[in-house]
Parts: C-alpha cells; structure tokens; sequence
C-alpha cells in the first residue's frame, strides 16, 4: 500500500497513545466528564475508539476483538494504551499489505455486502480522529490541557520536522 497510508496510521497510534497519556493524568471524575455533541464520556469515547479498532482489524487481519464497550467494569486507562499500541501496530501492518482493491463479504444490518479493504482502512483512520477530537472537546470545555496532537506535532515527534535554524 501506499507509504502515504503507512504514515497516516502510524500518527493515528501516535495520537492515540498521546491522547491516553494525556487522560491517564486525570482524576476518575474528570474521566466521566462529557460535552454537548461529543460521543460521551472521556472514558466511554476512549473505550469506544479501541474497540472500534479491534472490529476493523477483524476485517482486516482476521482477529477477534480483545475489548468491548460492553465490558463491565470498564478496562482501566493502563489496559486501554496497551491495546492501543497492539491495535496501532496492527493497524500499520494491515495499511502495509492491504490493496485497495481486497474485499471481504459481512452480515450488515440483515444484508450481505463486499465490501473494499481500503474502505476499512479509511473508516479506521476517520473513526480515530473523529473521537480524538470528541475527547479534545471535551478537555478544552473544561480547561484542561491536552497538549499539541495534530499532524505537526506528530511530525516533530517522530523526527519528520527539524528545525535547520533557530528563530532570530
């Protein structure tokens, strides 16, 4: 697959386990804190997302999911970031081999459907940023700081932005 593609996963677990360092910080009051038109609580979003991975890297890899919202209680914020990094490497590698082109067949809504590979991927990587980004409102609403999680701080990280001159 595209390197393109290889990278965009690699900032989605890059952000993922900001976002979980960042959470692991709070009090368990703040992890049950919401905000109008965000999925739901920090802890049930965060939830949410990695399970939502593990159900596309059933598609993707063949895999059963390890975690589920339905899980009571709850995975801790540790469990969480482990999955994180497991989803998140799994994810790099399916973005690697999967041709846009593979297809797979599933049950949906009493339908059967084909459904691309690629779409999958996209789906994942579109999923992630949309409940980061719930969480960040979350956060923000409240006036706690998340740090910087976009793509360019991403590429400072990961040593893909260098500084070749300092400002004068």
């Amino acid at each position: 697959m595209d390197a393109l593609l290889i990278e965009t996963f690699r900032y989605n677990k890059w952000a993922n386990l900001h976002l979980l360092d960042v959470c692991a910080a709070l009090f368990d009051e703040q992890l049950q804190l919401t905000a109008p038109g965000t999925y739901g609580t920090v802890a049930a979003t965060l939830l949410h997302l990695l399970a939502a991975e593990q159900r596309y890297l059933r598609r993707l890899a063949g895999t059963e999911p390890e975690i589920s919202e339905r899980d009571d209680p709850a995975p801790r914020l540790d469990v969480l970031r482990d999955h994180a990094v497991r989803s998140g490497d799994q994810l790099i590698e399916a973005a690697m081999r999967i041709t846009p082109d593979e297809t797979i067949e599933e049950e949906r809504d009493g339908s059967r459907y084909r459904i691309h590979l690629g779409v999958v991927l996209l789906q994942a990587m579109h999923h992630g940023n949309d409940h980061r980004t719930h969480v960040c409102t979350i956060l923000g609403h409240y006036g706690i700081p998340y740090g910087d999680m976009d793509v360019w701080a991403y590429g400072e990280a990961s040593g893909a932005i260098v500084p070749i001159r300092a400002k004068t």
